[in-house]
């Protein structure tokens, strides 16, 4: 049988998310003791226990909206009185400590050319594992983009169906032309990525986004989702310029960053003042 470390290293191989809950304090009588671990994945199931029972049920809720917002949860029950919400009548008290297992970011570039390369070497470094995607066999291969982690050959309407796009995916559209994108976007609009951005002018994407409503009705609440130019202003020209662009908006929106220059937002606080 599977030891929940065992699991756990599984998630980690294959880049998925979890929740691993452990029981950190017990007092009194409860159905688990200090050290019991439950490991919860995103569908709901379970591999171990906490109790069982309707606290068994809050924690598995507890630990999906953990795994979605990235954070850790201290939860506390008391089992003493359901009529006023409490899971259980055991009488005791019980602790328990829900620390999600995030997956590494994953990177998609869609569209290997110049650019799409020098985000792809870019994001690499930066500790993002890497999705390339061409229709392009000449470009999409590790002769052309060396140490990305999948390569994707198919028609742009189909990555969804050939990679499993989650909440810790990026895409970053790179591509030739406002074509590929007008057939690309429709099923990646679909998916629950952190970010999708495409590159170009403005012009070219209002002329994207004017023909996807007009040619495949996507409605205007959808298309507000892409971010288009994307990227932070620098005045970027070359390929590796425009990468350090892009790879700065998506670091800054991960972190909760603003984007301003340092040296003119706010003094920093650890530093003492006469």
């Amino acid at each position: 049988m599977t030891s929940i470390y065992e699991a756990i290293v599984e998630l980690e191989r294959q880049n998925r998310p979890g929740a691993l809950c452990t029981v950190v304090r017990s007092q009194g009588s409860t159905p688990r003791h200090t050290s019991s671990k439950m490991l919860v994945y995103p569908d709901g199931r379970i591999l171990g226990t906490v109790g069982g029972g309707e606290m068994e049920r809050r924690v598995i809720e507890e630990a999906k909206q953990a795994m979605q917002a990235g954070l850790p949860r201290y939860l506390s029950y008391s089992m003493t009185d359901p009529a006023r919400g409490d899971p259980g009548v055991c009488g005791g008290q019980v602790d328990i400590y829900v620390e999600p297992i995030n997956p590494k970011p994953t990177l998609v570039v869609v569209g290997a050319g110049h650019v799409g390369k020098a985000v792809a070497f870019l994001a690499r470094w930066l500790g993002f594992r890497v999705a390339i995607w061409d229709d392009r066999a000449e470009f999409c291969n590790p002769e052309f983009i060396p140490n990305a982690d999948e390569y994707h050959l198919c028609p742009l309407p189909e990555l969804p169906q050939h990679l499993q796009i989650t909440p810790w995916h990026y895409l970053v559209l790179t591509t030739r032309g406002a074509d590929l994108d007008v057939e690309g976007l429709p099923s990646l609009l679909e998916s629950p990525a952190a970010y999708i951005g495409v590159i170009g002018s403005r012009r070219r994407w209002a002329t994207t986004r004017k023909r996807l409503m007009e040619e495949k009705g996507m409605k205007k609440e959808v298309l507000d989702r892409v971010i288009s130019p994307m990227g932070l202003e620098l005045n970027a020209e070359t390929p590796e310029e425009i990468a350090v662009s892009i790879l700065a908006e998506i670091i800054m929106l991960r972190n909760g960053g603003h984007g301003g220059r340092m040296h003119l937002t706010v003094s920093d606080k650890s530093i003492e003042t006469e």
